[in-house]
């Protein structure tokens, strides 16, 4: 087959993505980025995101330049602090307008959140090449409403005829972390990273970026019971705004087989030593974990719209490759949970084979070539 970058001329290439708010909608832009940066080692790549999110620090330590918009989501919870939004939204719209105009972009990338309308938007109406990606069963606002102007939607599953126009979809999974391809060659190294006992097993506790309260409220309430199960540790990432709190809670005094964290960077690391792991059921966490083969007890966050992470968590719990438990009975049910899974093996062996069924190791690599079409389209 010919390569397509062969049809691509030698000159140097600008692209900008666009996605944030969370880690969720991040970490597959930065994918992508990296990806591209393989491909076209001299290429511009510039993020836009929305001040004071997650990318504005992320992406320059990545060592990506960032565009900040001051734009903010929609409040169900306060609709006053909604008044602002028509203004934030116009102002958006046409600082994206003057940043397409310096950076000229060859094609211009969103992977969700409100952070990506305004770009996406005014690049899609300038005829500017576009692709989304989609990391949900059930996608969020902004994706449905940029689907009808972009070139091309990737998605993770199939049957989002009912969202996405049919001619656009391509399916090819969600962009992870190149660093999470080969976790296996990095247990020792990441033993001594956190400073943690290679010879007994590891419980990794994940909130994503921002933390989880319920998760945390568990652990601080079950932690003695959780202490009772022989030979384990526990990696613990609270999240930032949490962290203080569960020190007070446990008046500083934490068991010496764990290791609490505001925030993990090395996840390569810390999914290298994990035997078994507790999470929300964000959408890049659960293709993250197919990647890495993890069993995984997974706690739905209530607060994201239309509930879609309960929705991912059952397109895995339907096929036995995952526990599930509803956030308002994890309390009561998530460490006898953990207890029973780290007296039964057989039942952790089957749940790691079952989630590694949904892998999808070349989704980045797939969403690359359709932007490479896009480029080659847009030349013809």
């Amino acid at each position: 087959m010919t390569n397509p970058i062969q049809h691509i001329e030698h000159c140097k290439l600008s692209f900008i993505l666009s996605g944030g708010g969370t880690g969720g909608h991040f970490y597959p832009a930065l994918a992508i980025a990296n990806k591209l940066k393989e491909h076209f080692p001299d290429a511009s790549i510039l993020f836009v995101g929305a001040i004071g999110k997650i990318e504005m620090d992320k992406a320059p330590l990545a060592g990506y330049p960032i565009e900040g918009l001051n734009i903010g989501g929609f409040q169900r919870s306060n609709m006053f602090r909604n008044l602002g939004l028509p203004y934030k939204i116009l102002g958006s719209l046409l600082r994206s307008r003057q940043i397409l105009k310096k950076y000229k972009p060859a094609v211009v990338i969103g992977t969700g959140g409100y952070a990506s309308f305004p770009l996406i938007y005014i690049a899609s109406r300038q005829k500017i090449p576009s692709l989304i990606q989609e990391q949900n069963f059930f996608p969020g606002l902004t994706n449905k409403y940029l689907a009808k102007y972009v070139n091309k939607v990737c998605t993770v599953y199939d049957g989002m005829e009912k969202y996405f126009p049919a001619s656009k979809i391509v399916v090819t999974g969600n962009p992870v972390r190149e660093s999470l391809q080969d976790t296996g060659s990095k247990r020792n190294e990441a033993y001594d990273f956190f400073g943690l006992d290679k010879n007994i097993k590891t419980l990794l506790i994940l909130g994503g970026s921002l933390g989880a309260r319920t998760i945390n409220r568990a652990l601080v309430g079950g932690l003695d019971a959780l202490m009772q199960i022989p030979g384990i540790q526990v990696l613990w990432q609270s999240g930032k705004i949490y962290y203080e709190n569960i020190l007070g809670r446990l008046n500083n005094k934490i068991p010496s087989n764990v290791k609490l964290i505001p925030f993990i960077d090395q996840m390569d690391y810390a999914y290298a030593i994990a035997d078994l792991v507790v999470c929300r059921a964000g959408a890049i966490s659960l293709s993250e974990l197919a990647i890495v083969k993890k069993p995984v007890i997974l706690i739905p966050s209530p607060n994201v719209a239309e509930d879609h992470q309960t929705k991912n968590a059952l397109s895995l719990t339907d096929k036995d490759a995952a526990i599930f438990i509803r956030d308002d009975l994890a309390m009561e049910e998530l460490i006898p949970a953990i207890v029973n899974l780290f007296a039964d093996p057989a039942r952790m062996n089957l749940l790691a084979n079952n989630i590694s069924k949904f892998a999808k190791p070349d989704a980045t690599e797939n969403i690359v070539k359709e932007i490479i079409e896009l480029i080659n389209y847009n030349k013809q």
